[in-house]
């Protein structure tokens, strides 16, 4: 493989050694112009191509325009007037009379007698007697006795000892050399400014002041007193209010403008130089002692002793006894007794009674009033509108050496004034319209109004 292209390389370069064609083989096969003949590049022989000319044109375009046409027409207004008339009515009268009426009647007639009626009633008797009752009732009893008991406790013991102690203090040592200082010296600049001042005045209000909460004893539901918290009744007192008001006024500002002032100046200074002390410090040391102590503790103890009572407990007992009674009951009797009465009654009867109205009847009278109306009228006005027309003109384009170097083209036709060739008579120029604006529809001539519209 490496001898195929080692072959491949000597032919190139052999290739390459040659004349133009070397030359432009050195580019391995590629486009290359740098070997090509200035007379390759003329053109050896008249083309043609084509110029675009512009020329404005107009053409006339119809616009509809309406106008405000007044005209007069005759129009009918009805007036509204009223005539008197009257009418004969009748309206219905109701008159009252009276007609006997017979009617019959039950009265009751109520009598009294009086029935002996026997009952038993149970009258109760009630008896005392008394029983002996006996219960066992528990008693305390305390005893008091003494009991030794041991602890034990710890008591310091103080001691008093000496150690050395060492510890380096710092020794001041104060100098006086100079030194330049720099300092800000400030200015004072007034400025006057609008500031919000708090003003007002005091009002006197009265405030309720609460009772203090103290304790009471009082007795619950179940009658044991307790304890509990009780709130006393309070009073006012007057309190003074301060009620703002805002006030605005002119302030003076003083602000103080900053300069640096330089100046020398004697400065004390100090430093500090290690110093080793020894010194023996007394410590005191405790430690403590334990120690038994016995002491005798009294101990009271309760115990309960059943006891038997007596006691007398009355019950009472109740005994019923029954009695006969008689009492005298009253019973009352009704019967009826029938009654004959007479009475008057009223009776209406109608009566038709004629009177007259008058009544007012509406009647509409036309007449004819002139009026005056205005109606748009269209028209056409025409408007001239410009518009561009592009077309393509050929030119022949010939070589620039002579009619001779282009070989007698036939494209020049013998028309080579000068001893060159020039252009030829153009062909018939092909016109591109550019499409012209549609010109607006005429809309339809609006309806001319009658005289009754």
């Amino acid at each position: 493989m490496k001898i195929k292209w080692a072959g491949i390389v000597v032919a190139l370069a052999t290739f390459c050694g040659a004349s133009p064609l070397a030359e432009a083989g050195s580019y391995c096969g590629a486009a290359g112009y740098n070997c090509c003949p200035a007379a390759a590049c003329q053109p050896t022989c008249c083309y043609t191509t084509c110029k675009v000319e512009r020329q404005t044109c107009y053409k006339t375009v119809y616009e509809t325009v309406y106008d405000q046409e007044e005209y007069t027409c005759q129009k009918t207004v009805y007036d509204r007037t009223y005539e008197d008339r009257q009418e004969t009515c009748y309206k219905t009268v109701m008159e009252q009379h009276v007609r006997d009426c017979t009617y019959t009647t039950c009265r009751p007639v109520y009598e009294t007698h009086h029935v002996e009626r026997r009952y038993t009633v149970c009258r109760p008797v009630w008896e005392t007697s008394y029983k002996e009752c006996s219960y066992t009732v528990r008693r305390p009893v305390w005893e008091t006795t003494e009991c030794e008991r041991r602890y034990t406790v710890c008591r310091p013991v103080w001691e008093t000892s000496e150690r050395e102690c060492r510890r380096t203090v710092m020794k001041r040592v104060v100098e006086t050399v100079n030194q330049e200082r720099c300092y800000t010296v400030r200015k004072p600049v007034t400025t006057y400014r609008t500031v919000l001042k708090q003003t007002g005045c005091w009002k006197t209000e009265q405030v309720y002041v609460p009772g203090p909460v103290v304790r009471r004893c009082v007795v619950d539901e179940c009658g044991c007193p307790r304890v509990c918290m009780v709130q006393c009744p309070g009073h006012y007192c007057c309190k003074r209010v301060w009620c703002p008001q805002t006030v605005e006024c002119q302030v003076p500002c003083t602000t103080y403008k900053c300069e640096v002032v330089r100046e020398s100046c004697p400065v004390q200074v100090c430093r500090y130089v290690p110093e080793t002390i020894v010194e023996k410090v007394p410590v005191r040391t405790c430690r403590m002692v334990r120690e038994e102590k016995v002491c005798k503790v009294p101990v009271r103890t309760c115990r309960w002793v059943c006891e038997t009572k007596t006691r007398q407990v009355p019950v009472r007992t109740c005994k019923m006894v029954s009695e006969e009674k008689v009492c005298q009951v009253p019973v009352r009797t009704c019967k009826m007794v029938t009654e004959t009465h007479v009475k008057k009654v009223p009776y209406c009867v109608a009566k038709q009674v004629p009177y007259t109205r008058n009544y007012k009847v509406c009647k509409l009278v036309p007449r004819q009033v002139t009026e005056t109306r205005t109606r748009c009228v269209a028209r056409c006005v025409p408007r001239q509108v410009a518009y561009e027309v592009c077309r393509l003109v050929p030119v022949t384009v010939c070589c620039p050496s002579g009619c001779d170097s282009c070989g007698g083209c036939s494209t020049c036709d013998g028309g080579c004034p000068g001893g060159e060739c020039g252009v030829s008579e153009a062909p018939p120029t092909h016109e591109v319209e550019k499409p012209a604006p549609e010109p607006e529809a005429e809309p339809e001539a609006a309806p001319q109004p009658g005289p009754e519209a």
